[in-house]
C-alpha cells in the first residue's frame, strides 16, 4: 500500500503543474470522464457533497458548474499545496465561491457521522494506504440512503492492454517529466494504476464495507471505471 507521507510529499511537488499534466495525459478525455460523473450525481439528487481527494479542486468545480444552485459541495484533501491551487482557483472564479475546501485525511475523515449526501473520489481512493478503512469511512460520513461515487482507474480490455501499458510504462512518464519536471512521480502513478484491482474486485471491496447496489460502469476501453454504490 503507498505511504502516506511519500504520497503527500509527491503531490505536493507537482501541484502546481498537475492540471495541465493530466489534461495533456490523458488527451483531454479527463474531462469527459468528469462529466460522467456530475450526470451521475445529479440524477441521484444529492443536496450535499462531499468531494473526497479533491486535489485541485477539478472535480469539485464541475460538480458545481452541473449541479443546482445550493447545493453544498465540500472538498477535502490531506495534501495543503494541492488544497492552496483549488483555493486559488475558486477564488478567481465567482461561479465556485460557495465551495468550501477543507483539509483531511481520507482514512479518519473529521467529519461527524450522517453528514452528506452524497461522497464522490475521483482518482484518489488508489493512493490510500489502506483502501477498506477509507471506505468504512466515507460509509460512516454518508447518511442513510446516500450515495458513494468512485471514479478511478481499472483494468483495461484485454485486446487494448498491451497499448496501454505500452504507454504508461514509456510515453507518460517521459512526458509528465518535461510538464512537472517530476519522472519519478509519475512513475509511482503509473505503478498504482497497472496495480489497481479492475471493476469487479473494485465493486467487491466497496461491498465489503458495507455498500448496497454496487454498480460499475467501464469507461474508455475499460481504463477507468464509475463505480456507484448506496449506504
Amino acid at each position: 500500500m503507498p505511504d502516506p507521507k511519500a504520497v503527500n510529499s509527491m503531490f505536493a511537488r507537482i501541484a502546481k503543474r498537475y492540471d495541465l499534466a493530466n489534461h495533456l495525459l490523458s488527451g483531454g478525455v479527463d474531462h469527459l470522464w468528469r462529466q460522467r460523473l456530475v450526470r451521475k450525481v445529479r440524477d441521484s439528487g444529492s443536496a450535499s457533497i462531499l468531494d473526497l481527494a479533491t486535489g485541485s479542486g477539478d472535480v469539485a468545480f464541475t460538480l458545481a458548474d452541473g449541479l443546482p444552485p445550493g447545493t453544498r459541495i465540500t472538498g477535502m484533501d490531506f495534501c495543503q499545496p494541492m488544497l492552496d491551487e483549488a483555493i486559488i482557483k475558486r477564488n478567481a472564479n465567482q461561479r465556485w465561491t460557495s465551495i468550501e475546501f477543507i483539509p483531511g485525511d481520507g482514512m479518519a475523515l473529521p467529519l461527524p457521522d450522517a453528514s452528506f449526501d452524497a461522497v464522490t473520489i475521483s482518482f484518489g481512493l488508489r493512493n490510500m494506504a489502506d483502501r477498506h478503512k477509507a471506505l468504512n469511512e466515507i460509509h460512516r460520513v454518508l447518511r442513510p440512503g446516500g450515495r458513494l461515487f468512485l471514479l478511478e482507474f481499472s483494468q483495461p480490455y484485454f485486446w487494448f492492454r498491451p497499448i496501454y501499458y505500452a504507454y504508461l510504462k514509456l510515453i507518460l512518464p517521459t512526458v509528465a517529466a518535461i510538464v512537472t519536471g517530476d519522472r519519478s512521480a509519475y512513475e509511482y502513478l503509473c505503478g498504482s494504476i497497472e496495480k489497481f484491482p479492475g471493476k469487479e474486485a473494485m465493486s467487491h471491496e466497496i461491498t465489503r464495507a458495507g455498500f448496497a447496489s454496487v454498480c460499475a460502469t467501464p469507461l474508455t476501453f475499460g481504463i477507468v471505471a464509475l463505480h456507484e454504490a448506496k449506504t
